[in-house]
């Protein structure tokens, strides 16, 4: 393909050519870390990598390299699903900013759309994020302009919040023995590192319903398979990445696991943690186990890693019980991303 900027070549990505694969994520991180400066999540080369090499039962992941001239100057990622949500890609495109408006992510987008289509993929969502300033619906920013211009539309605000630790014990305490009285049934446990065998069945169950669980806006989303083998995959990856999980979970007065809250920290990105889920059972909310198992894995956390000095958080904007906890807890919004999605004809 011709563009202003010279011919574009664009080719798959093999995870074990490490010079192309750098590039390839230097092109992201640029991208990234232009658009959101320090509010910037960027994905770890590491991470990536052994992501990328690692086969898996239960998703996908592929990347493409857009080359102009020579130059890696666009990359593209896909992930799909492949126990469930088999009509879904997850798709991200990104540009380095000098090579913008030239039609290099048109491109990159129409080859992962092909590949989405030759993968029987009828739905493609991309995460996009922007800068506070621009507001909720991302009017103006970069990320959402280039994905309306394409066809996709938002389907689920966020918001990114972020907390500087280590909280005040005593502001963490306070909150712990509030919470305590509206769940003296149940018991809390937490421990870093894989589930423990006695907890992996519950633990299974409960976070493969976070996708659906938690608010999705109008993205067309099925319940993941619940599968104490995904888990394990997935922990075996997570050390191959060099992340460690720190997680907390509520049992009933049964042994049920009916809330649960986890984080993680990288070697390769010091000082920084990112909270990942937070879920509490239907018919077991109104006890204030949200609070109560994010505040204990907080805890874990801060007396475990008191190197940790940054906790980053997303939230669907129209969570605002979940909002609630994390601003009493001291999270601070940073930046705002949107979930876009696109049907495919």
């Amino acid at each position: 393909m011709s563009t202003p900027t010279g011919t574009l070549e664009v080719e798959a990505l093999d995870p074990h050519d490490d010079e192309t694969f750098d590039a390839w994520h230097s092109v992201y991180a640029t991208a990234e870390r232009h658009d959101l400066a320090a509010a910037a999540t960027v994905w770890q080369v590491e991470e990536l990598r052994a992501l990328m090499q690692e086969s898996s039962t239960h998703a996908w992941s592929g990347g493409w390299v857009g080359r102009v001239d020579g130059e890696v100057a666009v990359a593209g990622w896909m992930r799909t699903p492949l126990l469930d949500n088999t009509e879904l890609a997850e798709v991200a495109v990104h540009v380095l900013p000098e090579r913008r408006r030239s039609g290099l992510g048109t491109a990159m987008l129409a080859t992962l759309e092909a590949a989405a289509r030759a993968r029987g993929r009828r739905i493609v969502t991309g995460l996009v994020g922007w800068a506070s300033s621009y507001g909720s619906s991302g009017e103006g920013a970069s990320g959402p302009s280039f994905a309306r211009a394409q066809g996709y539309e938002l389907a689920l605000a966020e918001v990114q919040r972020e907390l500087g630790l280590p909280v005040d014990e005593v502001l963490l305490g306070r909150l712990a023995d509030e919470a305590a009285r509206a769940h003296a049934s149940y018991t809390l446990t937490s421990w870093v590192g894989p589930v423990p065998d006695e907890l992996l069945q519950g633990w299974a169950e409960i976070t493969s319903s976070l996708a659906t669980e938690a608010p999705t806006g109008e993205l067309d989303l099925e319940p993941e398979v619940v599968s104490v083998e995904v888990v394990r995959e997935r922990e075996a990856t997570l050390a191959k990445q060099g992340r460690t999980k720190f997680n907390t979970v509520a049992l009933s007065a049964a042994g049920e696991v009916v809330a649960y809250s986890d984080l993680a920290t990288t070697v390769h990105e010091p000082g920084r943690a990112y909270q990942w889920g937070t879920l509490v059972r239907r018919e077991h909310r109104g006890h204030r186990l949200g609070v109560a198992v994010k505040v204990a894995n907080l805890r874990l956390l801060q007396r475990e890693r008191p190197d940790i000095t940054r906790l980053t958080t997303y939230n669907a904007e129209v969570n605002e019980h979940m909002i609630g906890v994390n601003e009493v807890m001291g999270f601070r919004p940073v930046a705002r991303l949107g979930d876009f999605q696109k049907r495919l004809a």
